[in-house]
């Protein structure tokens, strides 16, 4: 996989970024924080944007996530100098279940991330503040996210970078130590990571990836070129394919000249 341009990256994303502010007419930005890597980045990244003044973060945290994901996002706020707001989600994600009782932990973390950012759309109206998403383009493509929660966002800056890719922009843009080194995980219960419930390494995984979207080899030419088991490469095609209904707009039956989404369109930029 290419390695990327850091400090080119960094320029498109910031004024990518701004423009998007600026053309939808919001004040700000607001984002959730986890403590993690991707929205550690993205932090950064709408810092250098729209100014420390211009952005607002929320910590988000249940009471099952890691004691160490909301200190390592405060810190991250502190030294960028970026306003910050801890919302404990627990009372209503625990009333909820006390009512609708769910064995699947994937319920659970459905619900926190949908939760998340129903406060965070919150937020973005008392605000004027425009909500910016932090999944990469890992995620995006094998669909390791929340319809309608972490998903939802207006923009999604690191959305075409690889999550191996994004490590490397973390350094060009001095996240710290402490948040780089950890593994990645979306911090829903104890000892859950990103890798371990994908069943691979974001690092095999990206290079998949990439040889199947980027360079559009077939599953059998990805093989050869990365002598890996079949079933590997066909089972990450798989999530692909069956993912594409979270990269899309919900999609309009056709009944007249016009339809919303197909022939009724206009450029974001002319929105104002």
């Amino acid at each position: 996989m290419n390695e990327i341009d850091s400090a080119t990256v960094t320029a498109v994303l910031t004024r990518f970024i701004a423009d998007a502010v600026a053309k939808t007419g919001h004040r700000g930005a607001i984002l959730g924080v986890s403590g993690g890597l991707d929205s550690a980045v993205v932090l950064a990244l709408a810092a250098r944007a729209l100014g420390p003044a211009g952005v607002t973060a929320l910590l988000l945290p249940y009471r099952m996530s890691a004691p160490e994901s909301a200190r390592h996002g405060r810190n991250l706020c502190q030294q960028l100098g970026v306003e910050c707001h801890e919302i404990d989600i627990s009372p209503q994600i625990d009333a909820y279940f006390a009512r609708f009782p769910a064995e699947p932990r994937m319920l659970l973390g459905n619900k926190c991330a949908r939760e998340r950012m129903s406060i965070l759309y919150d937020h973005s109206v008392r605000r004027q503040a425009l909500v910016i998403g932090t999944s990469n383009k890992s995620e995006l493509l094998v669909g390791y996210s929340t319809l309608f929660g972490d998903s939802a966002a207006a923009i999604q800056p690191i959305g075409d970078l690889y999550k191996t890719q994004v490590f490397s922009l973390a350094l060009h843009l001095g996240i710290p130590a402490e948040i780089i080194a950890k593994q990645p995980s979306a911090d829903l219960w104890p000892g859950q990571t990103d890798e371990g419930e994908l069943g691979i390494t974001y690092r095999e995984l990206d290079e998949i990836l990439f040889q199947l979207v980027d360079r559009r080899l077939s599953p059998a030419q990805v093989v050869a070129l990365l002598d890996l088991p079949a079933e590997r490469v066909a089972r990450v095609r798989q999530r692909i394919v069956r993912s594409q209904y979270k990269r899309t707009m919900p999609p309009v039956a056709k009944l007249s000249n016009r339809t919303v989404g197909l022939d009724f369109r206009y450029l974001r930029d002319l929105a104002r």
